[in-house]
């Protein structure tokens, strides 16, 4: 009698453990940081969907920014912010090992809907930069060769001075390239969207069914008043006509019926 017992409990439990299995193995959870592999320039990002109550999502907004910029989870920089009645989003550049426990706190007491992860290979650009600073250190290291020169004229050193000015400047642009790069290469972009969870209630629903509901109405009498504006003024040219054409009417009807003497 027991082993029968044991049997059908055993059989009543497997399907909800298989079921919460596999409800786990479903729901996203917070994002890793992702870094480079040796030899490999990749620029990771990262989009991460959160629903929370609408009167949560401001302090949550409040404090993944306050842990971003006060460097608590590594070094973060806030990159753009947006915020509205019933949404929110935030967008920072942090360091890989910041990236799980940043989503974290930005989920914490709300639900993940959809997390997306990508990298872009920055391997050609990065490449491409470096060729370029070479082209550049030897055409500059030219110029100096040609600046040195005893026999050189003012005017054509007047004309080295440019040349190598600009020179510099494109240095300078290249580098500032180059950093940005490495900086994409070393962090993570986080992208954070909060969504109102009151949408999905059957409140806000019924609410919305009943602002739709009233907004139709208010556009069917506008319409309905719109077309009465516009056939008024037709209305008051065919009532002269109308009413001729009852006195005719009636004058003509009146001979037929008058007795004839």
């Amino acid at each position: 009698m027991k082993r029968w017992r044991l049997l059908l409990i055993a059989g009543l439990l497997l399907p909800a453990l298989a079921a919460c299995s596999k409800k786990q193995e479903v729901a996203p959870g917070s994002i890793p940081g992702q870094t480079s592999k040796p030899g490999e320039m990749l620029a990771y990002e990262h989009v991460m969907f959160i629903q929370l109550p609408s009167t949560q999502i401001p302090a949550h907004v409040t404090a993944v920014r306050e842990a971003c910029e006060s460097n608590r989870l590594g070094a973060c920089a806030v990159l753009r912010i947006e915020q509205g009645s019933s949404n929110s989003k935030l967008v920072v550049r942090i360091v890989p090992t910041g990236v799980e426990p940043l989503t974290k706190l930005a989920a914490q007491d709300g639900v993940i809907t959809s997390r997306e992860s990508h990298a872009e290979d920055l391997a050609d650009v990065v490449q491409d930069n470096q060729r370029k600073q070479a082209q550049l250190d030897a055409y500059a290291a030219h110029l100096d060769e040609l600046a040195a020169r005893k026999d050189i004229g003012v005017s054509d050193l007047i004309a080295l001075a440019r040349e190598r000015a600009q020179v510099q400047t494109e240095r300078e642009g290249l580098l500032n390239e180059a950093a940005q790069q490495k900086r994409r290469i070393e962090t993570n972009l986080l992208t954070l969207q909060f969504g109102n969870s009151d949408v999905n209630s059957r409140g806000h629903r019924l609410a919305a069914s009943f602002t739709e509901l009233l907004d139709r109405l208010v556009d069917g009498v506008g319409d309905a008043l719109s077309a009465l504006a516009y056939g008024f003024p037709f209305l008051l040219l065919l009532l002269p006509v109308c009413l001729l054409w009852l006195w005719a009417w009636r004058r003509l009807t009146g001979r037929w019926r008058r007795p004839k003497d």
